[in-house]
C-alpha cells in the first residue's frame, strides 16, 4: 500500500510544476492583482485593531489605549447610527430591487439586435455613463433637476405648476439617487449578462420557435433560465455591497438640507474619520459594515444553494 503512495506523490509534483511552466504567462498575469489585493486589501486589515483602542495619532496604533467594544457601544448608542442604518439599507435594497433587473432586460434586448453597428451604437451610448465621474453625473443631475435654468423648471414653467427644487427636498432627493445610479451603472452591468447569453444553445431557440414559442415565451422559458446561475452569483455579489450605498454619489449629490434623507455609512465615516479626526469610531463604523456584508453574503449563497444554484463557493 505504502509504494503506490510514495510514487505518487512525486507525479503529482512534476505534473503541478508543468502546469505552472506550460502556464507561466498565465501566473506571471495574475501578479498585479494578487499584489492590489495583498497590498490594498489584506495588509490593512491589520488597522483595523484601532476599532478597539482610543487611536493617538502621535501615540501610533500600537501604544494606544485599549478600550475593548467601547467604541461599538458609542456607535450603537450614537444619535446619528440608526438613521445611517435606515437610509443605508433604504438606498441599497432600493437600488437591487428596481436597478439589478434592469441590466438583465437590456442584455437581453441588445441580444436580439441583428444589425451589428446599430448594436454597437446602442451599447456605447449606454456604457459612456458609466465612465463619468459623479461629479459629472452630480452637474447632470443639476441641470436636469434645478427649477430656474434645468429641464425640470422648463417644464414647471410650461405647464404653470409650481416650480420644486427636486434637488433640495428630502422626499425627492431619493429619488435623484435612484435614478442616477442606475443611469449611470446599468449599461455597464450588462456586459456580464451579454458574455452569459452568448453559451446558450440557439438550437433551442429555432425548436421553441417551431413549436410556436413567440419572443416572451422564449425569453421566460430559455433565455433566464439558462443565465441563471450568473444573475444569482451577481445578486450574492450584489448583496454583498449592500452596507456601501455609494459614497462619491451621496457625497455630490447630498446638501444640507438633504443630508438626514440619504446620509449613509460611508458619509458618516468620511465626517467622523477625517472631518472630526475620530479614527477609532471611523474603524469601528466600517468593521461594523464588514461583519454585516460577510453576513449577508453567506446568507444569500445559502439561500441559493437551498433552491438548486451553485453560488459563489
Amino acid at each position: 500500500m505504502a509504494g503506490p503512495k510514495a510514487k505518487s506523490l512525486p507525479a503529482n509534483g512534476s505534473k503541478a510544476r508543468r502546469g505552472l511552466k506550460e502556464h507561466k504567462t498565465l501566473y506571471l498575469l495574475m501578479v498585479p492583482g494578487l499584489l492590489y489585493f495583498i497590498l490594498f486589501r489584506y495588509l490593512p486589515m491589520f488597522g483595523l485593531v484601532i476599532a478597539f483602542k482610543d487611536y493617538n495619532i502621535f501615540k501610533g496604533i500600537w501604544a494606544s489605549d485599549w478600550v475593548g467594544l467601547e467604541n461599538f457601544r458609542d456607535l450603537i448608542s450614537s444619535g446619528d447610527f440608526w438613521n445611517v442604518m435606515k437610509n443605508t439599507l433604504k438606498i441599497s435594497f432600493t437600488k437591487i430591487l428596481i436597478g439589478f433587473p434592469i441590466p438583465i432586460l437590456l442584455a437581453i434586448l441588445l441580444n436580439e439586435i441583428r444589425k451589428v453597428r446599430f448594436k454597437k451604437v446602442v451599447q456605447t451610448c449606454i456604457y459612456l455613463p458609466h465612465f463619468l465621474s459623479w461629479v459629472v453625473i452630480g452637474g447632470i443631475m443639476l441641470n436636469l433637476f434645478s427649477p430656474v435654468f434645468g429641464l425640470a423648471g422648463q417644464f414647471f414653467k410650461a405647464t404653470g405648476m409650481e416650480a420644486v427644487n427636486i434637488m433640495a427636498k428630502k422626499n425627492t432627493i431619493f429619488w435623484v439617487v435612484i435614478f442616477s445610479d442606475i443611469w449611470k451603472e446599468a449599461g455597464w452591468s450588462t456586459i456580464v449578462f451579454l458574455a452569459a447569453l452568448t453559451q446558450v444553445d440557439l438550437n433551442l431557440y429555432e425548436a421553441a420557435r417551431m413549436d410556436g414559442a413567440n419572443k416572451v415565451q422564449q425569453m421566460v422559458h430559455i433565455t433566464l433560465p439558462a443565465i441563471s446561475s450568473i444573475v444569482i452569483v451577481m445578486l450574492i455579489l450584489r448583496i454583498g455591497k449592500i452596507m456601501n450605498a455609494g459614497f462619491e454619489q451621496i457625497l455630490v449629490l447630498q446638501n444640507p438640507i438633504t443630508r438626514d434623507a440619504i446620509d449613509i455609512f460611508d458619509t458618516y465615516v468620511y465626517r467622523e474619520g477625517l472631518g472630526r479626526g475620530s479614527y477609532s469610531f471611523a474603524a469601528t463604523v466600517d468593521m461594523f459594515k464588514s461583519v454585516i456584508a460577510l453576513i449577508l453574503v453567506g446568507s444569500a449563497n445559502k439561500i441559493s444553494r437551498w433552491f438548486g444554484e451553485e453560488g459563489i463557493v
